[in-house]
């Protein structure tokens, strides 16, 4: 991202501009050409539709990319490990054919267990070779296991041969994906820019306005259905989680960071709960895959808040309809309503934890609640 860019991202009147409003229809199709379309202006309620739709495409992208990039180590390790089994492989291999090469040397040299044999059934007292057959058994037994080794060994290192082959192959895979993915993220991005720099002050200041107003009736009416009237403590665990979140706050969205400087969405929901002492998926669209699903209703501090319906957006809930988030390219981690964007659903990365029997929510720096007070409604 240039830094032209981040500077235009993080203006003032661009504040609450590119955060996806729930009262905006989830888009579809193809994205819509940076900008307003050449001929009549484009109304206020289109031009917000646009920017939340470049903003969205920007972060699915992104999460696509956190997936890879997850895959990627996976299979990093797993080929580091594989290599490691084959240099242990073609180590015993190696003593192997030195075992074998020793036996043959004996046996040219007269020196095998046949010989052994022959010559106690030719020395002047047979009888003794009956007495002495188990020193012929363990020699036929220990050149039969030189032999058992290394057919072993070799079956082994060719076996390992093949998957660490297959290993380097599917980094290489991954590798050439990820980076196709991050040239679509940075495609996204400059889409974003031209779009912000096609529009005047006054269109910035009026989508902002209608951004703002819509948040406010969605948070009024997630109210007003009762779904944020219960107090819920959060476990110790997810306490932890919700001070680490809100001790993030003020630092910048950078897609694919996980921190401790920068964060996007669910780097930020992750390393949260890292923190606190529980490992939860990298991405948006795992973490609600595969963590246990919680009514919104009955949400308590802790919980993952996660929204669109790709899940491709998520922020932790802190407690009085409020969450903390990573919102977009170009802003900072916040505190906005838990209605600031279109609500897919909770889940919660503690379902057996212990609830505390009393919680104070941490100390809000100033100004981290974007313009909404602390019981998420919009301030007169």
């Amino acid at each position: 991202m240039s830094r032209r860019f981040a500077r235009t991202l993080c203006t003032a009147a661009l504040a609450a501009v590119v955060a996806a409003s729930p009262a905006v229809a989830e888009p579809s199709g193809p994205p819509p050409a940076p900008g307003p379309a050449a001929g009549a202006p484009q109304s206020v309620a289109g031009l917000l539709k646009q920017l939340q739709t470049l903003y969205r495409q920007a972060e699915e992208a992104g999460e696509v990319y956190n997936r890879t990039e997850v895959e990627l180590r996976k299979r990093t390790a797993e080929a580091r490990k594989v290599h490691a089994e084959l240099a242990r492989a073609r180590a015993a291999l190696g003593a192997g054919r030195r075992d074998a090469g020793r036996l043959a040397r004996d046996q040219y040299q007269g020196r095998t267990d046949f010989s052994v044999y022959m010559q106690l059934l030719l020395s002047d007292d047979p009888s003794r070779a009956l007495e002495q057959s188990h020193v012929i058994e363990r020699a036929q037994a220990g050149r039969s296991a030189v032999v058992d080794r290394l057919t072993g060994a070799e079956k082994h290192a060719e076996v390992l041969e093949a998957k660490s082959r297959k290993a380097r192959e599917q980094q290489r895979l991954l590798a050439a994906r990820q980076k196709q993915q991050r040239d679509t993220v940075q495609t996204r991005l400059k889409g974003i820019e031209a779009m912000l720099a096609s529009l005047s002050a006054e269109q910035l200041a009026a989508v902002a306005a209608l951004e703002e107003k819509n948040i406010g009736a969605a948070q009024d009416a997630l109210t007003a259905s009762g779904a944020l009237s219960s107090v819920r403590p959060p476990t110790e665990e997810g306490g932890a989680a919700v001070r680490y979140a809100v001790e993030q706050i003020g630092k910048p969205y950078v897609w694919g960071a996980e921190g401790p400087d920068s964060y996007d969405c669910s780097g930020l929901t992750s390393q949260a709960w890292s923190a606190a002492g529980r490992d939860i998926p990298r991405t948006s669209q795992e973490q609600w895959a595969e963590l246990p699903k919680v009514p919104i209703g009955s949400l308590r501090p802790g919980d993952l808040v996660v929204y669109f319906p790709k899940a491709t957006h998520v922020a932790l809930y802190i407690g009085n309809g409020l969450v903390v988030q990573a919102p977009r390219p170009g802003a900072t981690v916040k505190v906005s309503p838990l209605a600031s964007n279109p609500l897919l659903g909770a889940v919660r990365p503690d379902p057996d934890g212990e609830p505390l029997g009393a919680y104070t929510l941490p100390e809000l720096p100033e100004g981290a609640t974007s313009g909404y007070d602390a019981q998420g409604a919009p301030e007169e």
